[in-house]
């Protein structure tokens, strides 16, 4: 899977499915750069290019507190170099509520990261691709993503990686402020083995962008972001639990694994 990019190339054999859904490509002056790569392949290289936890802190929706550092590599940690294991851990003790809404017992110590890197879609960059390989948990209760969300207000938020609690993966968009949900929702055989996902965001007007959303180099579906462009997005990679994949969650250790993670951009 090549990660050398000129125009508006589509890795994996997708080129010709992007030219026949209509996808513009750009002046071939336009370079392709590329943003985020190889920063598993050590703790230093990881450590360059991601954050422990949320933006925000170390709880969200589910019920597990995400927890891990520099110096703290019990629930996020590189089992072998290029691979970024996450671990949930179900907790014995009461540690309170998740101070994110719906306000969930904390049952589960996990872990995340977010890219220092931001994903912006305008004039300058009007093109991203974001993918990577992922052996996630689907067993009810664990709630595994890797996805985009603002940085300076939601939305917009992309869910290119999120399983709840059974084998489908949920591509979604969040459209704008009132216009809901975008979902396209893919059956996956053995989630737990490699699997590719991916997303390619381009600009279509002066506020908009379309999200071409892939699984294993196949094109599933086309999302359109309204109110995207200009928008600052983080990218996070977390296993939560519980919540929206369901209850009660597993009691032995859970493990979501990442490789081979990319971020590119055309610079206009």
């Amino acid at each position: 899977m090549s990660h050398t990019r000129r125009g508006f190339l589509i890795a994996g054999g997708a080129g010709a499915a992007g030219a026949a859904l209509g996808v513009a490509r750009p002046a071939a002056a336009a370079a392709w750069e590329t943003v985020i790569n190889d920063s598993f392949a050590s703790y230093s290289a990881l450590e360059a290019a991601w954050n422990h936890r949320y933006p925000w802190g170390s709880d969200h929706n589910g019920s597990a507190r995400m927890y891990g550092s520099a110096s703290d590599r019990n629930h996020v940690y590189l089992a072998s170099p290029g691979v970024l294991t996450i671990k949930a851990t179900r907790i014995t003790w009461d540690e309170g509520n998740s101070s994110a809404d719906p306000h969930l017992p904390i049952r589960y110590h996990s872990g995340a990261v977010h890219a220092k890197q931001h994903v912006i879609v305008n004039d300058r960059f009007p093109n991203w691709e974001v993918k990577g390989e992922f052996q996630a948990p689907s067993a009810r209760g664990t709630w595994p993503a890797f996805w985009l969300t603002g940085a300076d207000s939601w939305p917009p938020e992309s869910d290119i990686l999120e399983y709840k609690g059974d084998a489908r993966n949920w591509f979604n968009t969040y459209r704008n402020a009132s216009g809901g949900w975008s979902s396209t929702i893919v059956n996956v055989p053995n989630p737990g083995a490699w699997h590719g996902y991916r997303a390619w965001i381009t600009k279509v007007n002066a506020t908009d962008v379309d999200i071409h959303y892939y699984l294993d180099g196949s094109w599933v579906g086309r999302h359109r972001g309204a109110g995207f462009v200009g928008q600052p997005m983080w990218i996070i990679i977390n296993l939560q639990m519980e919540g929206s994949s369901g209850s009660p969650g597993p009691t032995s250790d859970t493990y979501y694994r990442a490789r081979d993670l990319y971020v590119g951009r055309s610079r206009a």
